[in-house]
């Protein structure tokens, strides 16, 4: 039996930096209003043609795999985490195998959405204890600006997301008092309207279904979510997961150095930072220049605290996120 550590860390936005200014003169809408309900001041969007899912996934990755010292060859494993691959089919997780120039091994999509890093990272995690491979890449990535609703019709959702990815480079570690400790995934579908992309689907409105009706008033594939539904359940479930994560652990929250929770509102960071009685040193926050990045959030968010020199040897780390499904989830991890 191993542990898994987190050897390298990575991780990409695009240059192309849209603001709350930015976007108020496209949509009715201003900074007041979006920093009041979400904390965001800017996030970054891809320039078509020069940035996908898959091209920043890679990105981030070199950037982690350097880091993390281990050599391409190396790599045992992918494990990919979107909501927005370039293709309906096949998922990035091949097409960074193929970029990266990595031997033929096995790359996994995983689709969980705001919790998709947590998801990726816990499937990892798991192959690495049992022994099965020893070095494997995370990535989390998303492009939303193509996807989104960008007038006022859909400003409740389009002002929160943003571009991005992140990358980790997990590997064995037989010390078992470092590295991740635990992971604690769950989900709850009878809710998973509430935060939806409907369409195109299999099971509802395909593209042939959207080109037949052609309907200029039809939603069914841009983003919908019942934000106040998801304030309210995202805030109990980070609660629960970091609990359960701690308690798992024998661990206080007095021995969390630094909580990196995904980044999707900074009034819910806030409320679980309140509620813990954490410092402002104890919980890393970016969504203000970054937005929600989804899948992306919690590696970009994760880099940038370790190279701040907020994560140090030693530390214990806490990950944790909610999103679409609803799923949601943390990680313990011992620096």
């Amino acid at each position: 039996m191993y542990h898994s550590k987190i050897a390298g860390l990575g991780y990409y936005v695009p240059e192309n930096v849209v603001t709350n200014d930015d976007l108020s003169k496209i949509i009715d809408t201003n900074d007041e209003w979006i920093q009041e309900r979400t904390g965001i001041q800017e996030r970054r969007h891809i320039i078509k043609g020069e940035d996908t899912t898959t091209s920043m996934g890679v990105k981030a990755a070199k950037i982690a795999i350097e880091r993390s010292g281990v050599a391409k060859e190396d790599i045992d494993f992918v494990v990919f985490a979107t909501l927005s691959p370039d293709f309906y089919f096949p998922g990035p997780g091949v097409l960074v195998q193929r970029d990266l120039g990595l031997r033929t091994v096995g790359a996994l999509d995983v689709r969980n959405q705001c919790s998709g890093f947590i998801y990726a990272l816990s499937v990892a995690d798991q192959y690495i204890k049992t022994g099965m491979y020893k070095n494997i890449l995370v990535i989390g990535s998303e492009v939303h600006s193509t996807g989104l609703d960008m007038t006022t019709r859909g400003r409740g959702v389009s002002v929160i997301f943003g571009d991005g990815a992140g990358a980790a480079v997990l590997s064995r570690e037989e010390d078992l008092t470092k590295g991740i400790l635990s992971t604690h995934l769950h989900s709850e579908g009878q809710h998973a309207e509430e935060l939806i992309v409907k369409a195109p689907g299999m099971g509802g409105r395909w593209v042939t279904d959207i080109l037949a009706d052609n309907n200029p008033d039809d939603e069914s594939y841009f983003p919908y979510m019942n934000g106040q539904f998801v304030f309210k359940n995202a805030v109990v479930r980070f609660s629960e997961v970091i609990n359960e994560g701690l308690q798992a652990n024998n661990l206080q929250v007095s021995d969390i150095d630094m909580l990196i929770p995904h980044q999707a509102n900074l009034r819910i960071s806030q409320f679980i930072q309140k509620k813990f009685n954490l410092t402002d040193d104890q919980v890393y926050n970016n969504i203000q220049k970054y937005g929600n990045t989804t899948a992306a959030s919690i590696p970009i968010a994760l880099t940038e605290a370790w190279e701040q020199g907020k994560i140090k040897s030693g530390d214990t780390v806490v990950l944790a996120a909610f999103g679409s499904g609803f799923t949601w989830g943390s990680a313990i991890i011992k620096w």
